[in-house]
């Protein structure tokens, strides 16, 4: 399985100041990724930093083996990179077939849209509607379907679930997994609703402070409840990684850091 996105000790912050610290992450094509941990712990950070929208203060990004410029968010585009932010970013002036058209390449317009609507078939039924009246709800859709259009080699999705109901939630992840599995896109999740992201992911990485204090399969770490907590409160995460860094060399397991 080849790799899609990979970070080698990224560092990345605002006005000098680093929120994100040697971070080394690799994510394979096909595979969901969820980026979990409380608030200010970095997550929202790191994706901007991926997807090209602040340079990083050190560490290198690369989409399918291809080194991506930092800053240039347009040229990570171009490398096949589609971010969705928490604000969504739609046009809210432009219908829902006018959002889509903006990301369909023109070679297969209509098979684009046609993949579109088969992952968001609601979307179906309002194309000719203002994005500004839709419900959040199909406002994500929406957001979502746009970066499918753009057919990435990697999707970033900031906080997907911000501001909708639990059940619509509920829907809307296993179409995430479901686009990685069919069309091999690798997938970066921020998500809040911790339990729904290991439902649909992979891995998993809890960040904490700019740094990645715990990794692992998703099913592994889905059974485990400090985790959970740790994803909220960061102490827990935090005092979970120095008290394993203290055990004797072999003992514990189960963490990793990057």
């Amino acid at each position: 399985m080849s790799v899609a996105l990979q970070c080698e000790r990224l560092t990345a912050g605002y006005a000098g100041v680093p929120a994100v610290r040697d971070l080394s992450l690799s994510i394979n094509e096909g595979e969901v990724v969820a980026l979990l941990g409380p608030n200010g712990a970095g997550k929202t950070t790191t994706l901007l930093t991926l997807s090209g929208v602040l340079k990083p203060m050190a560490g290198e990004v690369s989409v399918c083996g291809a080194t991506v410029r930092g800053g240039r968010p347009h040229l990570a585009a171009r490398a096949g990179v589609a971010f969705v932010p928490d604000d969504r970013s739609l046009f809210y002036g432009l219908s829902v077939r006018q959002n889509l058209r903006l990301a369909v390449p023109r070679r297969d317009a209509e098979g684009t849209l046609k993949q579109v609507l088969d992952y968001f078939p609601a979307l179906g039924e309002i194309l000719d509607r203002r994005a500004g009246l839709l419900s959040g709800g199909e406002q994500q859709m929406l957001a979502v379907g746009r970066a499918m259009a753009m057919r990435p080699k990697v999707l970033m999705v900031d906080e997907m679930s911000l501001g909708l109901a639990p059940l619509i939630v509920q829907r809307m992840l296993p179409v995430v997994r479901r686009i990685a599995s069919e069309t091999g896109t690798a997938v970066l999740l921020v998500e809040q609703h911790v339990d729904l992201a290991l439902d649909v992911a992979d891995r998993a990485l809890v960040l904490d402070r700019g740094h990645v204090v715990i990794s692992g399969q998703a099913t592994e770490l889905r059974e485990d409840r400090d985790l959970l907590a740790a994803s909220y409160m960061g102490e827990l995460a935090y005092d979970r990684l120095e008290s394993e860094a203290e055990q004797p060399a072999g003992a514990g397991g189960g963490r990793s850091d990057a």
